[in-house]
């Protein structure tokens, strides 16, 4: 059984995990208000390609302590949402010829950046309160 350690973490790398946050929320932002979309600006973008290098950086310092399940929440929202945007376009991209793909394509890539505006919003809100995420 995956167990969360309650061990307080140095005030530096908790500072770092709302530096991760906040460069995931820039790449959210810069899909919502930009030409791109919210789920390809996230995963595609320079905040959420830094902010994930720096959550594997950090991991090690992040071991033991209540921030290993923010910096594991962190890497399992970028990943997951490459991988869930990846299938959508698998999806979508032969039903394009049914026209249906266009719809698939928005649909699933609009209800994939809620998810991850949901999960960024979460994982901060959590952090700010000083707990650990589910495993």
């Amino acid at each position: 059984m995956n167990q969360v350690m309650t061990v307080e973490a140095p005030s530096g790398l908790v500072r770092i995990t709302h530096l991760v946050y906040a460069l995931h929320a820039l790449g959210l932002a810069i899909g919502a208000f930009g030409a791109a979309t919210v789920v390809g600006a996230f995963v595609f973008g320079w905040p959420s390609i830094i902010a994930v290098v720096i959550n594997y950086v950090k991991r090690g310092e992040a071991r033991g302590t209540w921030l290993e399940s923010h910096f594991d929440w962190q890497i399992r929202t970028f990943w997951y949402a490459l991988a869930w945007a990846l299938l959508i376009g698998l999806v979508s991209l032969p039903l394009t010829l049914l026209i249906v793909g266009f719809a698939t394509w928005a649909v699933g890539l609009f209800v994939l950046g809620i998810w991850a505006i949901y999960r960024v919003a979460r994982g901060w809100l959590a952090l700010n309160d000083h707990r650990p995420m589910p495993r």
